[in-house]
């Protein structure tokens, strides 16, 4: 119960959506062995995108790779402590870039993977350059409801992204949701869609709405865990085609 008043307290502030990222990931609340460092590089390019920044100065997403080297401690069972950093970016507009940092804690239920139905939330606290974001300082609050039906998976990430001034009333509401099949425990396919909808006290019209349908593969082995897709837009404010590689093994 506590972390869901912590949730309440951190997002109490107004939003302005911004559809760039550098993680493209649905969380199935999988976190790294107590004891354990894991390193996970994300890598997303953009050939088709949009040609005007989400806002005055920022990265243009069109033909712009954008990255971030994702650090994990598993402090228990439960607890995951990441750091994302360096976050970056090269771009037509801006070159190559530093966006900022973020720090993140990861609560979910223990051994998620070997349970029927798991959940956890993570909450990620953003230090933001001027090109990446306008506002120095972002939060999210990633809620994880999820169903290991074998060999099916079905996970949601009902998201919702903040600054801190406002009330509850402006939170941003960017959900993710992942339909997977898993061939083995090495590989698996799946369908992603991730979203951004807007602010909760008004949400955008459908054409102003960022919808993207993504097809992913899985591998997973002793030396690295691979996660490779493709991202189609669906409406007019997202991108047209977005690719995503994600490289990750644990450290020791």
């Amino acid at each position: 119960m506590r972390l869901w008043w912590m949730a309440i307290a951190l997002v109490a502030a107004p939003v302005v959506a911004f559809a760039q990222t550098d993680e493209i990931q649905v969380y199935d609340a999988s976190i790294a062995e107590t004891g354990k460092f894991n390193l996970m590089l994300h890598n997303n390019f953009t050939p088709d995108g949009r040609t005007t920044p989400a806002f005055a100065g920022g990265v243009e997403s069109d033909g712009a790779l954008v990255g971030v080297a994702e650090w994990a401690y598993g402090v228990t069972d439960w607890f995951e402590q990441g750091l994302y950093l360096p976050l970056y970016s090269f771009s037509r507009n801006d070159g190559a870039t530093f966006n900022g940092f973020k720090v993140r804690e990861l609560f979910v239920k223990p051994h998620a993977a070997d349970s029927r139905f798991f959940y956890g939330v993570n909450f990620e606290f953003s230090v933001n350059q001027k090109q990446w974001d306008p506002r120095r300082f972002t939060s999210e609050v990633r809620p994880i409801v999820g169903w290991h039906l074998h060999p099916v998976d079905i996970i949601v990430n009902p998201i919702v992204d903040t600054s801190y001034t406002g009330g509850l009333k402006n939170l941003d509401f960017a959900p993710a949701v992942r339909a997977a099949y898993n061939f083995s425990k090495a590989w698996a396919a799946a369908v992603e869609e991730y979203a951004d909808y807007g602010p909760l006290r008004q949400i955008y019209s459908a054409h102003e709405q960022s919808h993207q349908v993504w097809a992913v593969m899985d591998h997973a082995s002793k030396v690295l865990n691979i996660e490779a897709g493709v991202g189609l837009g669906l409406t007019s404010a997202s991108d047209k085609v977005t690719l995503k590689l994600m490289l990750s093994r644990d450290l020791n």
